[in-house]
């Protein structure tokens, strides 16, 4: 591994996978695989315990920065893309492979109308994981955990480790879901100022507080 690759692997002040939670979730996820378990197989078993192990939540969100810290969102057990993604990255260091946070805009089709509302339309700020595996960077989402993605109607997106694995464009039904609009970059850490700006000027409304979002169910308000 290169040195730049090698210090993509270190913890940070957010994806501080030193932190015993951040160890332990890694650690538990992992538990089982064989001695001969590639970097893929790893982060394959990592990508489904962040969907399905955290609860994805938009609403009452954490976005200070001790918020967005993988071991407190692991100790909530609930965020939404900003939060997993960190998760994701953190963990997958924690067995030594080289991660990045990702940032973009997407269309979202299927937000609620009290959403839509909330964002200020269908475009949202958003966040998923790059991660270096086999020699190359794929990206991966491991956002809607399972239990949503049936309320929603939608396939939950699944991760083999060798191909991106982003937001499906249409849900079961053959209806429109996401959309990729925009990418920011790729970063070695959380870009806190310009996550935080950003969600600002984008979606306003979207922050209750300087730190906090709004009360509410996304399984209420699933159709």
């Amino acid at each position: 591994m290169t040195a730049n690759l090698t210090g993509l692997t270190r913890p940070t002040y957010f994806l501080d996978h030193d932190h015993p939670v951040v160890a332990g979730f890694a650690a538990k996820a992992l538990a089982g695989l064989d001695e001969g378990a590639t970097d893929v197989d790893k982060a394959v078993r990592l990508y489904y315990a962040v969907r399905d192990g955290i609860l994805y939540d938009v609403y009452h969100a954490d976005l200070s920065r001790a918020g967005l810290t993988a071991s407190a969102v692991i100790g909530r057990g609930r965020g939404f893309c900003l939060h997993k993604s960190i998760v994701y990255a953190a963990v997958v260091r924690a067995a030594g492979i080289p991660s990045r946070i990702t940032y973009g805009d997407v269309r979202n089709h299927l937000a609620s109308p009290r959403l839509r509302d909330l964002v200020g339309g269908d475009v949202f700020f958003h966040s998923l994981t790059t991660v270096h595996l086999d020699g190359r960077w794929v990206r991966a989402t491991p956002v809607f955990n399972k239990l949503l993605c049936r309320l929603y109607g939608m396939a939950p997106l699944e991760f083999d480790g060798r191909a991106d694995s982003l937001y499906h464009p249409f849900d079961g039904d053959g209806n429109r879901h996401m959309e990729f609009l925009k990418f920011y970059g790729d970063f070695d850490d959380v870009p806190f100022d310009l996550v935080i700006s950003t969600m600002r000027s984008k979606h306003p409304k979207f922050l209750s507080s300087a730190s906090t979002t709004p009360s509410g169910s996304l399984i209420a308000e699933a159709p």
